[in-house]
């Protein structure tokens, strides 16, 4: 019914936020993630949102980016997560930082959200592991063909499966390669390097 809200940020709570447009003040749900990055009251603001339909309510919940929603829809699709489960994962992960934890099957990082135990965290892997992917989880900068594309792919897939082997847990492997600008002519050892360096950083 919403694809989203654009109007003045006129409030926020500790897990809901007021938006005014049209004389309408709208509260919408959302992270402390969100909440963290939000404008000052007054200044215009834009929310990406999913409405909930309930017996009892009608309940909005938004986010600053599409990705964010995204994410939301596939964690409220999980047997045993709805909104306010969601909610609590989003708030204490990044979007990347659950699919590097989905995709290198790290339960214990999901389980740290509140509400979220460990036979909850495994069934999220389990159901949305086919459904994030490793070119989600990175910033893709490269640009040029489609071959291009899947060199790149194919050099962050190898430099994976090479951290692994040094002992390294695949969600970690993922998590160094994040931010890193991988081109045509990048090879695995340049790759392997850099994520490396961002290890030290952990």
């Amino acid at each position: 019914m919403y694809s989203y809200i654009r109007g003045t940020m006129a409030e926020a709570g500790a897990d809901a936020i007021v938006v005014e447009t049209g004389g309408v003040g709208y509260e919408i749900h959302t992270t402390a993630q969100t909440i963290d990055k939000l404008p000052p009251a007054g200044e215009e603001i834009k929310i990406y949102t999913w409405l909930s339909v309930r017996e009892d309510a009608l309940l909005l919940y938004g986010f600053l980016t599409k990705d964010e929603l995204m994410i939301f829809k596939l964690l409220i699709g999980v047997n045993g997560i709805g909104p306010k489960g969601a909610l609590a994962i989003l708030s204490v992960m990044t979007t990347d930082d659950l699919r590097f934890a989905v995709l290198g099957e790290d339960a214990k990082a999901i389980a740290k959200a509140p509400g979220v135990g460990a036979k909850t965290a495994q069934r999220l892997i389990l159901e949305l592991k086919d459904k994030v992917s490793l070119l989600d989880a990175f910033a893709v900068k490269e640009t040029g063909t489609p071959e291009t594309a899947n060199q790149a792919k194919d050099a962050k897939n190898d430099a994976v499966s090479a951290l692994i082997a040094l002992g390294y847990s695949a969600s970690e492997a993922l998590k160094a390669l994040d931010g890193i600008e991988i081109k045509e002519n990048t090879d695995v050892e340049d790759i392997l390097k850099a994520a490396l360096k961002n290890m030290a950083f952990f």
